[in-house]
């Protein structure tokens, strides 16, 4: 890395537009992400998360604006963002037919990487999943179906990852098995980029919370500073400090967002209100 790449944001992104014919999805996004950091890109279902993430991973073209990923332009150095991150669909991208260690030696060998094997073993045991290494993929329960794909996209140790909505269609279990997968990942240094419509799971993981509605970062900033946006309800004199969730529905309201082009349609937003 150079000097300029280690004092400038890991992800930086300055009023990315973008629209399918009439349909504006992206209306000028802005944000930073700290290197080693987690930041959460929450937004209702259609919001343009997976858009944005599909940018800034080289897929798609923005229609204006501009966007650096490791100190590299992602529309003048594509190969160079390519080299430095990795991305994580909101489906696990596993070979069922293969075992768990294959899958992983697999991707080694692709990546043209030194000692495939000791490389599978190695993340095997990272990921806790020695024990089934040698079993097929298909019968890997969610939980360990996707820190496999984790496991996979980690291969190569890229400083930047982007995880699309990582614990769609998971069980409770798996969904707090993946939250421990990417605070150890923020934990050994690399950046995650995580879009989710999850409260909870931005509540849980992100060190920064950027809020995407109609097209555009609406709030961005820690838990405890979306918090402050909102007074601490009282309820039998006893002060309530208002939830994620009531800061979320507060600023974007429940207005039912339509699926927009590049998105896809898994899951809601809880929109239950808390009792008082």
């Amino acid at each position: 890395m150079t000097t300029d790449q280690a004092l400038e944001p890991a992800i930086r992104v300055q009023g990315i537009v973008k629209s399918f014919n009439d349909l504006h999805v992206l209306r000028g996004v802005d944000f930073d992400v700290t290197a080693g950091s987690i930041l959460a890109l929450l937004g209702s279902n259609g919001a343009g998360k997976t858009t944005l993430v599909r940018i800034l991973s080289t897929l798609l073209k923005a229609d204006a604006g501009a966007a650096t990923v490791h100190g590299f332009d992602v529309a003048a150095n594509p190969g160079n963002v390519r080299e430095s991150i990795s991305l994580t669909g909101q489906f696990a991208a596993i070979d069922e037919v293969l075992t768990g260690r294959e899958n992983l030696v697999l991707v080694a060998k692709l990546r043209h990487l030194k000692n495939p094997s000791a490389i599978a073993d190695d993340m095997l045991a990272r990921f806790s999943l020695t024990d089934a290494g040698s079993r097929k993929a298909a019968t890997y329960s969610g939980g360990m179906r996707r820190r496999l794909d984790i496991a996979m996209s980690l291969i190569g140790n890229p400083p930047i990852i982007f995880l699309d909505e990582p614990t769609t269609g998971l069980d409770p279990q798996a969904r707090i098995e993946v939250w421990q997968t990417v605070k150890e990942l923020a934990t050994g240094g690399t950046t995650v980029l995580l879009t989710t419509q999850h409260l909870d799971e931005a509540e849980q993981l992100a060190d920064r919370i950027a809020i995407l509605h109609k097209g555009t970062i609406i709030q961005n900033g820690t838990l405890t500073e979306l918090k402050k946006l909102l007074p601490p309800a009282k309820v039998e004199y006893i002060e309530k400090q208002p939830s994620l969730e009531d800061v979320f529905l507060s600023l974007v309201g429940d207005t039912g967002e339509t699926e927009t082009a590049g998105d896809r349609t898994d899951g809601t937003v809880p929109a239950g209100k808390e009792s008082r």
